[in-house]
């Protein structure tokens, strides 16, 4: 294929938190890459996903989701992570749930983030149009986001059932630049599996506790050994902001510590491919979500 005919570049996927931006990235890689749950601002860390075919490469950056008025130094810091995103993309996507209004699925601020794509293709996709049982209701919503000027083009998709997935990167081809591929092609993310590692004890915590334990949770891995033989040991602190939250996450006799370590160790298992020995030990570091200096050493910038 001649250069000029091949494809390669960067997408930003952005939205408010739920819109379905990991989701999307999954189902387009066909993989399970970004961590997924019910709960808002599970994504808080940028995730390069690699998007690989004959004829394109699309690096899609799945961004913590876009809240209003953010509360923590942690919040400003993703925050910070998704207007990066829309300055390193070549197009922008955003991702607008289609059963919500119009003024609840498109971000607080929004024209802000509109001046920060800098005059750069903005596609809007409706997600989760499977939700609707004619799809004929989705036509009226098309239209009222027709009439906004931002939008290059608009489609509505579901990443669940399939729907429009291929129609979508097609549209977005067009706004990626022609050149060479800029990563293998068997390549799935510029992250390694350290990363991924922390991430999926990170959804186990979401999935397993409600209220504010997952959110005043981080995960550091200490140890991640790679073994010609037998399982694969990974050793990590599931950091927490007070003793007492520490206490709800271990359990009564660690059970609760316990039932979080099988489901990361099963996706983490499921992820390398490779049996893991996984040991997990829980750590107070007092309002880490307002210290600068915790932030940095969990690979938060301002």
């Amino acid at each position: 294929m001649d250069i000029f005919d091949f494809r390669s570049g960067y997408c930003a996927i952005v939205g408010i938190p739920n819109a379905g931006k990991s989701t999307l990235l999954n189902a387009l890689l066909g993989t399970k890459l970004s961590i997924v749950t019910r709960k808002p601002q599970t994504t808080r860390k940028r995730v390069l996903g690699i998007y690989s075919t004959p004829s394109e490469q699309i690096i899609f950056l799945d961004t913590p989701g876009i809240m209003p008025r953010p509360t923590t130094l942690l919040h400003k810091a993703m925050l910070k992570d998704v207007r990066r995103s829309f300055g390193d993309a070549d197009v922008i996507l955003v991702l607008a749930e289609a059963k919500l209004a119009l003024d609840r699925a498109l971000p607080e601020a929004w024209e802000d983030y509109i001046k920060a794509a800098a005059g750069k293709p903005i596609v809007l996709a409706l997600s989760k149009t499977d939700l609707f049982k004619d799809k004929r209701a989705v036509l009226p919503i098309l239209q009222k986001y027709g009439e906004r000027k931002e939008f290059t083009e608009i489609i509505p998709f579901s990443a669940k059932k399939g729907y429009n997935l291929k129609e979508l990167v097609t549209i977005l081809r067009k706004y990626i630049p022609g050149s060479e591929r800029l990563f293998d092609p068997e390549q799935l993310s510029d992250q390694n599996d350290r990363f991924f590692a922390g991430e999926f004890i990170r959804e186990a915590v979401f999935q397993t506790f409600k209220e504010e334990i997952p959110y005043s949770t981080e995960v550091q891995i200490l140890e991640y050994k790679e073994r010609a033989a037998g399982k694969w040991f990974i050793s990590a602190n599931v950091i927490v902001e007070r003793d007492s939250q520490k206490a709800i996450l271990i359990g009564r006799k660690g059970e609760a510590l316990k039932s979080v370590g099988t489901r990361a160790r099963q996706e983490i298992e499921r992820f390398l491919g490779m049996p893991v020995y996984l040991e997990l030990h829980v750590r107070t570091k007092r309002d880490w979500r307002q210290n600068k200096q915790a932030l940095s050493e969990f690979g938060y910038h301002e």
